[in-house]
């Protein structure tokens, strides 16, 4: 797959661009590689839809801080879904913006009265959960999701006429779906262009209803949509699968399905960013004389060494053994808090160890200075 180009890159405009600079940017990509100025080039149709999919992103405020923060990965949907342009024709980019030129494309000046200037009902978005382990985040998953929703009637695949029938066309507006009125005032003659009355701006009319959906070309169903998550995901990143929401009406285009994440809460490991931190118990006679212990990371057990004399709350840190970056580049590191284990009932013998050790030692407990910010860092996470 070919690497996405930058957003602000692709609509030439600053990273602190206004929503209105980015509006008049778009305007401006769109007709330059419109299809009525540009017919059968198929570079510039790619270009037209290049930008819509930034302009889609980028004037929509919580999308634009995903990706500034994350990327392509932070809007994508699965492998680069989100809206894209892929899959999407180019009257589906009508239909999302045709209201920044005017209600209709018509009014370009060039390419005349278009299929397109009907109006496309469009299905409500659907929002959904994810609950994910910090193993999966850590590799990235692939889920198959059932979800319920509204789907294309099966009766009357979806265009909501009775069985033998179809939608005809409507004769307001010949099946256009807007109506044009001039008008003569003092400065000449005025034309404006409406939503067709009888038809709603769909251009056909119903005359037998399906029976099972009542003319709505829709009903409740369940899909099965499967999710390609990347790893390092993390709650309050979302992606958004386009055209998998609920169908639209008679045909029209679909809504997005939306993706949220959360975290299962893991019985050994706690998350902080793409750190891992883990509390290791380790027995007194491990603390003074040291030796490897094992301990668990996301990717299987490893052996850790204790030097002699380690002291409780000592922070060690295994490079790499952390979540990886969403967009891929580096992971995070395994903190393990060591804690000391001081045993509550001693036998006779064990007691008279103690108290002689007790009496040769002279050490005192003390942070050494490089722990004390880790520390604070942790502190509480473990209590």
């Amino acid at each position: 797959m070919a690497t996405k180009r930058d957003y602000y890159e692709i609509l030439e405009v600053p990273r602190n661009a206004t929503k209105e600079e980015i509006k008049k940017a778009y305007r401006k990509q769109a007709l330059k590689y419109h299809p009525d100025r540009n017919p059968g080039d198929k570079e510039a149709e790619e270009k037209f839809k290049e930008a819509a999919e930034a302009y889609e992103v980028l004037s929509d405020d919580e999308k634009r801080a995903r990706y500034d923060r994350y990327g392509h990965a932070g809007v994508s949907g699965s492998n680069g879904g989100g809206f894209s342009g892929e899959g999407m024709t180019i009257e589906d980019i009508f239909a999302h913006f045709g209201d920044i030129f005017g209600g209709h494309f018509g009014g370009f000046g060039f390419g005349g009265s278009r299929t397109s200037e009907r109006r496309t009902t469009k299905g409500q978005n659907l929002r959904i959960n994810v609950k994910l382990t910090l193993e999966e985040i850590a590799r990235g998953v692939e889920k198959k999701i059932k979800v319920n929703k509204y789907i294309p009637c099966d009766a009357c695949g979806g265009t909501g006429a009775a069985r033998g029938s179809s939608p005809s066309t409507c004769t307001t507006c010949h099946g256009s779906g807007m109506v044009t009125k001039i008008t003569n005032t003092f400065l000449g003659q005025m034309q404006t262009t409406t939503t067709c009355p009888t038809c709603g701006g769909e251009g056909k009319i119903i005359t037998s209803k399906c029976s099972k959906c009542y003319g709505e070309g829709i009903v409740k169903g369940d899909e099965i949509i499967t999710l390609n998550i990347p790893a390092g995901v993390a709650e309050g990143m979302q992606m958004t699968l386009s055209r998998k929401g609920n169908a639209a009406r008679r045909g029209g285009i679909n809504g997005d399905l939306i993706v949220t994440f959360s975290e299962e809460k893991h019985p050994e490991f706690i998350r902080d960013g793409n750190d891992i931190l883990y509390s290791l118990l380790i027995s007194f006679p491990q603390a003074v004389l040291g030796g490897y212990v094992e301990v668990p990371t996301l990717e299987g057990k490893v052996k850790l060494k204790l030097e002699p004399g380690t002291q409780p709350g000592k922070i060690l840190r295994l490079k790499g053994k952390g979540l990886p970056e969403v967009n891929g580049y580096g992971k995070g590191d395994m903190l393990v808090y060591v804690n000391v284990w001081v045993p509550k009932n001693l036998s006779r013998d064990e007691r008279k160890i103690i108290e002689k050790f007790a009496e040769s030692s002279s050490f005192t407990p003390a942070p050494e200075p490089d722990e004390k910010n880790i520390f604070e860092k942790i502190r509480g996470l473990f209590s």
